[in-house]
């Protein structure tokens, strides 16, 4: 067998177009010296390191969690795993885990009971909820890696029970802008595509996506294509030379920051050259001349010089989109991340409807999730929309969810845009948000700007709840933390990018008194004694499975309908595709297949946004549109990024992520085998660069930006000249070292600042201004 940390991607099974479905090879990973016959029983699960959604399941020996293997009929993954998915359950048995309540005393953390720890976290609720404006001094941070139960109680609870707007997930540092253009484009959230697509389509376009390392089962889905008979095409836009650019047929290095130039140049050509399928455009479509108007002014020759890539390899690119028959395109972090997010992801779709690529086989674009479950964070409003893809600007739909809950609808926070998260901490370094409650992530490592996070978080007048399954460095700043149940310790559902819901069972029990995340806030609920307008209990269900009966009920006759979607058809399943009614009881795989979408102004998500200024419009403007079930082709200039290279700091830094690790390392640094892989941070250079900084492979360097520096060795490697690269994973505690400030200066957000896009208000990670020098002996 051989070693997935040497061979992630494992061995290929081409196939192609006219081969019938993706061939099945079943990858397991069992602790060492066991065998099958070793196993006491297999749990049905999927994993939770990634947002590709690969079907697994749990070996059980003697009520501990001992190995995974792939689900063979699962139409994810096909059996197949990543290095995650066959190590990351190690981290389970870490003997790390958080196994009692910590409160803090005296300015130390100390172990406590569950009545202690919840009594703090009630008394200092009902103090703020008591005073004037109480509701506003609530926020709450969560996850992408909880499961949809978990959000939809939370969102109820919050947006129900307190009625503060003040709620988001660390799914705005990843996918946020996967929604916003969604939303713009579609008129509601929801991923047009499928994974299957990859199997049919003749061109693949990777838009700032390295899949390799994001969604490695995924990419050898591609790699199987591409080594099979008819491979499709490809086209990767990365200032990195990764494994995805390696493979692509034409890779497009462009400057960071300047993506919107380039597709602006794109979109150009597929119309001057008669690339559009001018009857859909004409049918499915409004803000045609606006786009064109706009895309007029960036021939190839002017995005060549903003981008820095040759001209004659925009127009290559230009054709590889423009003339295949089936385009299949992927967008992530490369595009999230940066200058322009919402408007660059937007240019993506537009390409599509250009095309009339929307909706049938090998034809699709998928706006990726970084997260097992970012999309049922956005699906149920933990991130702060409505839940149930409704529109917080639309009275109506305010009325649906106060019926639905029982509750008056001005309990219902809908006066405002919800409260983004950059937002929220805001909120909290001005001290007008008093309690945080931050659920299964890690802000102290992965948002921007952290000397300024560490000093919001330290305030004396922020009470701080962590509820996580180790001691984070941002639990070392809460004054209660509160022991998690880790995956395959608790039961529920979780939808991947492709709209795909799986069932993950309960197969072990949690360590010492740990809960699961649904019972701490089903506990928070009962004490708060959240009540309904007839003082019935507000939140009626009592488990996993009546949570989720609950979440039916939320979602019917909205976008992400669930209704025919029950835990005995999840149980066993291959995975299900969300719309699942009685019209489509199979559910359905890619979305738009008439053309028709939902921009009907009483059914949209939003009435749309300035994508320059951020500005939403109202109902008004919106109707005045006449969408008419139309996609919107929307069209913004290009504007340099807010911060670029000077002469004091000359290069751009980027940040991403690495195969081996997910997020900042809270599971996988507790992974033996994913630790080793990669142990410690690295700085990505340029040759020319290293030849210029006097530079050899592994020399350690000082990189300075003007928020901080941090220290780590160089990898010499061809990313583009000018440009260096950090793993944002490496936070400033070293696991097994004296403590928090081991070590300060290695978290790549010691560098990143505070902007984000003005429509998704996702951070701009990946154009901060740096200097770097060779480290001083």
């Amino acid at each position: 067998m051989a070693d997935r940390i040497d061979e992630p991607w494992g061995r290929r099974t081409p196939f192609g177009p006219r081969d019938g479905p993706w061939p099945i090879r079943v990858d397991e990973q069992l602790a060492e010296g066991l065998t099958e016959e070793d196993v006491d029983r297999w749990v049905q699960a999927v994993s939770v390191l990634h947002s590709n959604g690969d079907g697994l399941d749990i070996a059980v020996r003697d009520g501990r969690i001992v190995g995974v293997r792939g689900r063979a009929d699962d139409r994810i993954n096909h059996g197949r795993l990543g290095p995650k998915d066959l190590y990351g359950w190690q981290a389970n048995a870490s003997p790390d885990r958080l196994t009692t309540p910590l409160i803090r005393e005296g300015g130390e953390l100390v172990e406590t009971d569950w009545e202690t720890a919840m009594g703090r976290i009630v008394e200092r609720s009902r103090q703020l909820l008591a005073s004037p404006g109480g509701w506003g001094k609530i926020g709450f941070h969560t996850s992408g890696q909880l499961f949809l139960e978990e959000y939809y109680t939370l969102a109820v609870l919050g947006k129900a029970g307190i009625g503060t707007p003040h709620m988001d997930g660390n799914t705005r540092l990843c996918t946020a802008t996967a929604a916003a253009a969604l939303k713009a484009s579609f008129g509601t959230d929801g991923q047009p595509g499928s994974y299957t697509d990859v199997d049919h389509c003749d061109a693949i376009a990777l838009w700032g996506h390295n899949v390799a390392e994001s969604q490695d089962v995924l990419w050898s889905r591609m790699l199987d294509r591409r080594r099979g008979t008819d491979p499709p095409a490809m086209l990767a836009v990365d200032p990195r030379l990764t494994a995805v650019a390696e493979e692509a047929d034409v890779h497009l290095a462009v400057r960071p920051g300047t993506n919107l130039a380039l597709m602006n140049a794109l979109i150009r050509e597929l119309i001057v050259r008669g690339w559009c399928d001018e009857a859909y455009v004409a049918r499915h479509t409004a803000g045609f001349e606006e786009l064109e108007r706009v895309t007029a002014g960036y021939p190839v020759s002017r995005a060549a010089e903003i981008c820095d890539v040759p001209a004659a390899r925009i127009e290559q690119a230009a054709e590889l989109v423009g003339t295949a028959e089936r385009l299949l395109s992927t967008v992530l972090q490369g595009f999230y991340q940066s200058n322009q997010a919402t408007a660059a992801a937007c240019q993506v779709n537009n390409v599509h409807l250009l095309r009339g690529m929307i909706g049938r086989p090998g034809a699709g674009v998928l706006q990726m999730n970084g997260q097992p479950s970012a999309q049922n964070t956005r699906e149920t409003g933990a991130d702060g929309d409505l839940p149930g893809f409704r529109n917080w600007a639309n009275p109506d739909h305010v009325r649906e969810l106060a019926e639905l809950w029982n509750v008056d609808p001005l309990t219902i926070p809908h006066w405002s845009p919800p409260t983004h998260a950059m937002q929220v901490f805001r909120y909290a370094e001005l001290g007008s948000v008093e309690l945080l409650w931050i659920t299964a992530t890690n802000p102290a490592v992965s948002l921007p700007d952290l000397p300024r996070i560490r000093r919001i978080l330290s305030r004396p007048d922020l009470f701080v709840v962590v509820q996580d399954l180790f001691l984070t460095e941002t639990g070392m700043l809460a004054d209660v933390v509160l022991p998690a149940a880790a995956w395959g310790e608790k039961q529920g559902t979780l939808t991947n990018s492709d709209r795909t819901v799986h069932l993950s069972d309960k197969a072990v029990e949690p360590p010492g008194l740990a809960r699961s995340d649904l019972d701490i806030f089903l506990d928070y609920a009962r004490r708060m004694d959240f009540r309904d307008r007839d003082g019935d209990p507000l939140i009626g269900w009592t488990d996993p499975e009546s949570a989720f009966r609950a979440w039916q009920a939320c979602s019917a006759g909205r976008p992400c309908d669930y209704t025919h979607l029950g835990y005995d058809r999840l149980r066993g399943s291959a995975g299900i595709q969300w719309p699942c009614t009685a019209q489509a009881p199979g559910g359905t795989e890619r979305l738009y297949r008439d053309g028709r979408f939902p921009t009907d102004p009483d059914h949209c998500q939003t009435y749309g946004y300035h994508l320059a200024s951020g500005a939403e419009y109202d109902g008004a403007h919106y109707r005045a549109r006449h969408p008419d079930g139309c996609a919107f082709l929307h069209a913004v200039h290009y504007q340099p990024a807010p911060e670029t290279p000077d002469s004091d700091y000359p290069m751009q830094l980027i940040t991403g992520r690495t195969l081996y690790h997910f997020h900042t390392r809270t599971k996988t640094a507790r992974a033996p085998r994913l630790q080793h892989a990669a142990p410690d941070v690295w700085v990505e250079v340029n040759p020319e660069d290293a030849a210029d900084l006097h530079l050899k492979e592994g020399d350690l360097l000082r990189v300075e930006s003007r928020r901080g520096v941090i220290h780590a060795p160089a990898r010499i490697r061809p990313i583009r000249q000018g440009t260096i690269f950090l793993p944002f994973h490496y936070g400033y505690w070293d696991f097994g070292a004296a403590g928090p400030e081991a070590d300060n200066a290695r978290a790549a957000n010691e560098l990143t600042m505070t902007v984000w896009d003005p429509v998704s208000k996702q951070p701009l990670y990946k154009i901060a201004a740096v200097r770097v020098e060779p480290e001083e002996p």
